[in-house]
């Protein structure tokens, strides 16, 4: 089994490469003339897809293949102060090249909306901003030429109350959506609410397939252990990816607690023992599978994890491949 290591959006190694750039609605609405503010955010919003760019040279320097955009590339775009701005025509170029350059080097590239993105909310204004919120990313994609293997992963959603009707609720909501939006989505087992048993079934039943956080099932794993996960939810967390038909490899995320009182929050780092014993229960059932490592240090982080591995190459019973992957027999 091949295992390739990504990242989250920010790098640590490279200076001045912010790709999130933004500029507060205050400040926007102090500029006296509309059309100059607007275009000073389209020149911001073109600095972040530039340094996007640059930032993906640097993946590609050191064989790393996964990798999560930033969601804040154009600053307000989903304000509602702002929802006759069109951004996309201005940034056609900027995006173009991001996306021609993931193709080429092969990447697999994606978007994780934030925790606004709720799609089994009972609020119907709640429901239609996250629906805003999810057409914005998909334009983002859309814009640099990528088609349905870039994804939006999300999380279930709330309580509310009462998780079990939250969940077919989601489900209710999800249905109406346009494949344009299915065919992009992932689900995400959560730390507080949604266990990754929970998180499969949903997925299972909306057809869409399943990003497990081992992280997040070690704190929130509703009586399952990660043992038992490997052994009985990893097989039909594989078939969600199989079943969807894009070729994708099933795709995990990884992260360690920030501290023994702190689990939920994630460490500058990542210890590397759970996760390969993790990638250990599960070798052999599938040919592929990627890592969203979601360390604090983001670059900086792998760069730890793959050094770390390679001093104990040879008892660890994997192989290095390359800057980013190991082969686990």
């Amino acid at each position: 089994m091949i295992v390739r290591f990504g990242f989250v959006a920010m790098s640590m190694m490279l200076d001045n490469a912010s790709v999130s750039r933004t500029m507060t609605y205050r400040n926007f609405s102090r500029l006296a003339d509309r059309g100059a503010a607007v275009r000073k955010l389209e020149r911001i919003a073109e600095e972040n897809l530039q340094h996007t760019l640059r930032l993906l040279r640097h993946c590609a320097a050191h064989d790393i293949r996964i990798y999560r955009f930033s969601s804040k590339l154009i600053p307000l775009a989903t304000h509602g102060e702002l929802a006759d701005w069109n951004p996309f025509p201005a940034l056609q170029e900027a995006f173009a090249a991001v996306g021609d350059y993931a193709r080429r080097q092969e990447m697999r590239v994606s978007f994780h909306p934030d925790h606004f993105c709720v799609l089994n909310t009972p609020r119907p204004d709640v429901l239609e901003s996250s629906v805003r919120d999810l057409e914005h990313h998909i334009r983002m994609l859309e814009a640099m030429g990528l088609g349905e293997q870039a994804k939006c992963n999300i999380h279930v959603g709330g309580a509310y109350g009462d998780k079990e009707r939250a969940g077919e609720r989601f489900l209710e909501q999800f249905a109406p959506l346009s494949d344009r939006y299915k065919r992009r989505i992932t689900l995400e087992n959560d730390d507080k609410t949604f266990t990754a048993e929970e998180t499969l079934r949903i997925a299972e039943q909306s057809g869409v397939p399943m990003v497990l956080d081992i992280h997040h099932h070690a704190v929130n794993d509703g009586g399952v252990s990660m043992e038992q996960a490997a052994s009985t939810l990893w097989p039909r967390i594989v078939r969600t990816w199989a079943q969807h038909g894009d070729g994708l490899p099933p795709k995990i995320h990884a992260s360690s607690p920030r501290s023994t009182k702190d689990v939920r929050s994630h460490a500058d780092l990542l210890e590397p023992g759970p996760l390969l014993q993790f990638l250990r229960d599960v070798a052999g059932s599938t040919p592929r599978l990627d890592v969203m490592l979601e360390a604090k240090h983001k670059d900086a982080a792998l760069f730890a994890l793959m050094y770390e591995l390679r001093q104990h190459e040879h008892a660890g019973g994997y192989r290095i491949v390359d800057g980013a992957s190991i082969e686990l027999s």
